[in-house]
């Protein structure tokens, strides 16, 4: 009986598994596996994470009837829909014209090739403004929150603020907080709208920002923030927001918004962002790490 079972298993094995071809896989198969799996991850999540979920769940839902029809041969729903087909890949294109944006400024804002290989050796980064631009932001922060004067001031990084600097009013003056304080006073003609601060100057007042559209953001939140918000969204800058009505101030940075800093993390928040960090540089090979202490949010 069981010699009989090993014969019908040897005579199957030869006529089937033998005629089983597996394909050669080299290595670069292998990182083009990964490199669609990162991509389609990325586009999955950026869709999760926009407006774009809710429309791709209609597009889905159409999708749905077009199969239907398609099944029970549906004539005139699939002449309609050929007909429509170029028309709807540009009305995609303008629906989603914003996310689509928002998805390349930030791709183009990332430095892929550092993130994968670092080389880095000791010394302190160039900063980005001085400790006495950090203590004016800092100290001219509390005392409008003090007198509950509202406040927005945009710190210029890595990418350009001259299409916002455009919509203000041009300065073009050393920061110090007695300035800061003059120019969000009540009824003064500057105190409208932000500030965007280049290095250690403030170019521009009165400036007009994108407001963010993210519904998770509180509903007590203001326009002021949500302006804040807004401009992070779509630059890598940093924005410190002093609230009219509770004088907490606030800072805005990749599209999150860390609400009621006391000035000690205020100054962590400023610090970060001016670079000025004594790091142990080291070779890092795929995946980068920082001993950067000031680097954890709260």
């Amino acid at each position: 009986m069981t010699g009989h079972f090993f014969n019908k298993l040897a005579s199957f094995s030869g006529k089937y598994l033998t005629n089983i071809h597996f394909p050669d896989v080299m290595w670069t198969d292998v990182v083009e596996i990964i490199i669609i799996s990162v991509l389609i991850y990325n586009v999955l999540v950026w869709i999760k994470n926009t407006k774009a979920w809710a429309l791709m769940k209609g597009i889905v839902v159409i999708l749905g009837f077009v199969i239907l029809a398609a099944l029970f041969n549906m004539s005139t729903i699939l002449w309609i829909t050929r007909n429509l087909f170029s028309v709807a890949v540009t009305a995609l294109i303008v629906v989603f014209q914003p996310e689509l944006r928002k998805a390349l400024e930030s791709l183009g804002r990332r430095n892929v090739f550092s993130n994968i290989f670092q080389f880095e050796a000791s010394k302190i980064a160039d900063e980005l403004f001085s400790d006495e631009t950090c203590d004016a932001i800092i100290h001219a922060s509390y005392a409008m929150g003090r007198a509950k004067t509202g406040a927005l001031i945009v710190i210029e990084n890595n990418d350009s603020l001259i299409e916002y600097e455009r919509t203000g009013i041009a300065i073009d003056s050393i920061i110090s907080s007695q300035l800061l304080i003059n120019i969000f006073e009540h009824n003064t003609p500057l105190h409208d709208g932000a500030i965007v601060v280049r290095g250690n100057r403030i170019v521009a007042a009165t400036c007009y920002l994108p407001l963010s559209d993210n519904r998770e953001l509180s509903k007590e939140l203001g326009t002021r923030h949500r302006a804040a918000v807004g401009i992070s969204e779509v630059t890598d800058s940093l924005t410190v927001v002093v609230s009219e009505e509770t004088g907490k101030v606030s800072v805005a940075m990749g599209g999150e918004l860390y609400r009621n800093l006391d000035a000690a993390e205020l100054k962590e928040k400023l610090e970060l962002l001016q670079n000025k960090v004594y790091e142990e540089k080291k070779l890092r090979f795929w995946k980068g790490w920082s001993k950067n202490e000031k680097n954890s949010d709260k």
